[in-house]
């Protein structure tokens, strides 16, 4: 594995760091280039876990190694097609200048796949889509329906091409789940990032700050978290109030039977107490807010972009089949239950 560049990526305001870590997703990256996706890769994981990096430095070394790049992420407005065709770059800078409103932006998603089409009739012999983030607009079936369109890229070009490597990105529960319903895409998750390479980012944060096992045990190596704590200066309680209200956590508690409530209490020490008969419309109300992953896959490393979450970590909110996205999380539902 060459050098190649590492791009930098806002960490907060004023502040941007260079990518960190992930050797062993990066090692994939390079996999991927050399066989292709034979279905396109969907990656879901936490919130903030770090795709969009991962995906942002895989861009990067496609390039390097002369993919042509059709790259989309609403989130961020952008829709990138560099593929050496000057008129196929302009539409798309065009298209972003006009998508003003969810559902334009949702459209956008859409003609990612029309733009890798016309990349390929015009003679792109290696291809990257990606897609980042896009699902929160469309919906979860428009989601699938994307995915189905990727394989169609791949299985029925216009003409014929070397490799296509196809790769969409999620944190929403529900269009993963739907997405899995057919066979037409590879799921592989991604978890937050690993004790070492946390404490890599964590010391490119400047000033005072608590320690790096205090910020671990608050976060589980999530580097968005990291980042929202050290835009708040640390204050973990402005944070987890911040969760609580964007989730509408007062509702959800309040909305629960009393046996409901109970089994909350016990998700709160074993996230594995919803893997169960009992516990799964409970355990779908919480991966529709985002608040956990359910069906967390064995922890064999060929399974996983970059390196697995151990195979139990209470502490950190980590069960076998379930995990809370983050600890911060959980403790926002653990206050939001007390509040009653």
């Amino acid at each position: 594995m060459g050098y190649v560049r590492r791009v930098k990526l806002p960490f907060a305001p004023g502040l941007e760091v260079e990518f960190t870590d992930r050797e062993r997703a990066l090692r994939q990256v390079y996999e991927l280039a050399e066989r292709g996706t034979r279905l396109p890769l969907v990656v879901f994981g936490p919130e903030g876990c770090g795709k969009t990096a991962w995906l942002l430095q895989a861009v990067e070394v496609l390039r390097e190694l002369g993919f042509g790049v059709v790259y989309l992420n609403p989130l961020r407005r952008m829709f990138e097609v560099e593929v050496g065709v000057e008129d196929l770059r302009r539409r798309a800078l065009e298209l972003v200048a006009e998508a003003l409103s969810e559902h334009a932006l949702a459209r956008l998603a859409w003609r990612v796949v029309d733009f890798a089409r016309e990349a390929i009739e015009y003679g792109r012999r290696r291809l990257a889509v990606v897609v980042d983030d896009a699902f929160q607009y469309t919906g979860a079936r428009e989601a699938s329906l994307l995915v189905k369109g990727l394989l169609e890229l791949i299985e029925y070009p216009p003409r014929s091409y070397d490799t296509i490597v196809a790769v969409a990105a999620t944190s929403e529960g529900i269009s993963r789940t739907e997405i899995s319903r057919h066979l037409w895409a590879w799921l592989k998750p991604m978890w937050n990032m690993p004790r070492k390479g946390f404490e890599e980012l964590y010391e490119k944060a400047p000033g005072e700050r608590p320690s790096p096992d205090q910020l671990w045990k608050l976060t589980g190596g999530n580097p968005r978290a990291l980042a929202q704590l050290y835009e708040l200066r640390w204050n973990t309680e402005v944070a987890i109030r911040g969760l609580a209200e964007a989730r509408k956590l007062g509702t959800l508690v309040l909305s629960l039977s009393s046996a409901e409530r109970e089994l909350l209490y016990r998700a709160l020490e074993d996230p594995d107490a919803l893997a169960t008969r009992e516990g799964l419309p409970l355990l779908s109300k919480l991966v529709e807010l985002n608040l956990v992953v359910d069906s967390v896959p064995a922890r064999k490393p060929e399974s996983w972009v970059d390196e697995p979450p151990p195979e139990r970590d209470l502490e950190l909110g980590i069960g076998r089949y379930v995990a809370w996205q983050t600890p911060l999380h959980r403790e926002a539902v653990r206050r939001a239950l007390g509040g009653l």
